[in-house]
């Protein structure tokens, strides 16, 4: 399924998965509420994103993610996301806004801005740790299963497509399961690109950037891939977030 790119100021995807209150007054991610922090010199308040602490400890997805990885991505890489987002937005018009406003408004119709990618991948990382959990994957239950069954026939075949999405995505990027128009859909997407500026309500991602697999896989993405579907996935956190879907629609 080809990349759904829609307006930054008309996407439909209203950030009903995020517990805080954000853009039009939906709620925005716990981990990317604000900290005010007073300047030296002139009185002037600066608001900067902080690093989101994961949902489980370090070395709760071991042995199927090592602690070293999960270390170097969310300690490294995703902190690195936060730092760099918050230099970038430093004194610009974009200081003080939500998360979700920063993507939507730097994505610019398709034209990114310099923040977007920064703020992206802080998003993409919240959501994706919150995607898995300790002893996930297999299949889901109760209604998920029922509209995967549904839209892709069964859910072998779903975990299939998922897979070859994640798979085939051509250098860095991320997979998502979505529900659109009372569907689920599957999407790939480059780079940091999210659903924050696809039509479309995220249910699910993978990280496929090789820094998300490299220590414990080397160039085995497809094994990742696999192990993240069948050991990892929160199939909890995805129906929930369908059932916050349903009521957006």
């Amino acid at each position: 399924m080809e990349l759904l790119a829609t307006s930054a100021t008309t996407t439909s995807l209203h950030y009903a998965f995020l517990p805080r209150k954000g853009l039009f007054g939906t709620p925005v991610s716990a981990g990317t509420e604000r900290r005010c922090v007073r300047k030296v010199g002139p009185v002037k308040i600066s608001a900067k994103f902080e690093l989101k602490p994961p949902p489980y400890p370090t070395n709760a997805l071991e042995p199927v993610m090592s602690e070293k990885t999960f270390e170097f991505h969310w300690g490294k890489h995703h902190r690195a996301y936060v730092d760099n987002l918050n230099k970038q937005i430093a004194g610009t018009d974009l200081d003080g806004k939500s998360l979700e406003d920063v993507v939507v408004i730097t994505y610019n119709k398709g034209d990114p801005l310099p923040p977007f990618n920064n703020a992206a991948q802080v998003w993409n990382h919240d959501f994706f740790w919150e995607s898995m959990k300790p002893g996930g994957g297999g299949a889901p239950s109760g209604e998920l299963l029922q509209l995967i069954e549904r839209d892709f026939g069964s859910f072998q075949k779903f975990s299939d497509e998922f897979k070859a999405a994640a798979a085939t995505q051509f250098g860095s990027g991320w997979a998502w399961l979505l529900f659109k128009d009372n569907k689920l859909a599957i999407v790939k997407t480059p780079n940091a690109v999210n659903p924050l500026v696809l039509e479309g309500y995220p249910l699910l991602t993978i990280d496929v950037w090789e820094h998300a697999y490299y220590l414990d896989f080397q160039n085995r993405r497809p094994d990742y891939i696999s192990v993240f579907m069948e050991k990892l996935v929160s199939w909890d956190a995805v129906s929930k977030r369908l059932e916050q879907a349903k009521l957006l629609v």
